[in-house]
């Protein structure tokens, strides 16, 4: 399944104030792993910022009036999440700016009529901040208790990015739904392996046994992910510690 965890930033909290998205942050996710393929924009608001949302994120309009319209990276946004399932935290929020943002795209196409198309129209979506009070009830269930208590690592947080927020996010998520399946190794790695257990036996005693030995890039992918159990855990590996 193609996942992509996505977060914005705006000009503000109210989207009935002609609010504006200033920043979007897309990080690819393909059957519960990250590919690496991100998408990252920010883009001119064409009003003032609200001294409140600048003081989160640290983005002045001055900055950003070198920067390109939504409507011009409009298409170029569609084709990355079509079809795909959007992962946001507290989605109602994004999804509205995103589909204002849409509205008015569309609407200077049909010369100032608007039309129905919103990105839900393109994508499903999945709301975190949900999930997270799903299995949390009475909890605290910002991004940031999100990474506090699942042990993901946000300390070079310093203001809000839409890009890096979506990928601590991932990491949240994938926590959240499954643990370790990001440290996994890749499909191809696993029909390599596969492949070798038929093309290289040994004989041992009359039995024919496969001897495998791992590269230096799996070597690696274990030790990254001891490290990381290793901070899950606070030192306490059952891996290392036999």
């Amino acid at each position: 399944m193609r996942q992509i965890v996505l977060d914005t930033e705006t000009t503000g909290l109210e989207v009935e104030q002609q609010h504006r998205v200033i920043e979007i942050g897309c990080v690819e996710v393909y059957n519960r792993r990250l590919t690496g393929r991100t998408f990252h924009r920010y883009l001119n608001p064409e009003r003032d910022i609200d001294e409140g949302a600048q003081a989160v994120h640290g983005l002045t309009r001055e900055r950003l009036s070198r920067e390109p319209k939504f409507a011009h990276i409009h298409d170029e946004l569609l084709e990355f999440v079509r079809d795909a399932e959007l992962v946001i935290h507290n989605a109602p929020f994004d999804i509205a700016f995103l589909n204002a943002e849409f509205a008015r795209v569309g609407a200077a196409a049909s010369g100032g009529a608007r039309t129905a198309a919103k990105i839900t129209d393109y994508c499903r979506v999945l709301d975190t901040l949900a999930l997270a009070r799903q299995m949390h009830p009475g909890q605290r269930n910002s991004l940031d208790a999100l990474c506090k208590r699942y042990s993901v690592d946000n300390s070079h947080r310093e203001y809000h990015g839409a890009l890096l927020d979506s990928r601590i996010l991932a990491e949240v998520y994938l926590a959240m739904t499954g643990g370790q399946a990001k440290f996994t190794l890749s499909a191809e790695s696993d029909t390599a392996r596969s492949r070798a257990r038929q093309a290289a036996p040994a004989r041992t005693g009359g039995v024919r046994i496969a001897v495998i030995r791992a590269n230096e890039e799996e070597l690696a992918a274990h030790e990254h992910a001891l490290a990381l159990l290793d901070k899950a855990s606070r030192g306490n590996t059952v891996w290392r510690k036999l």
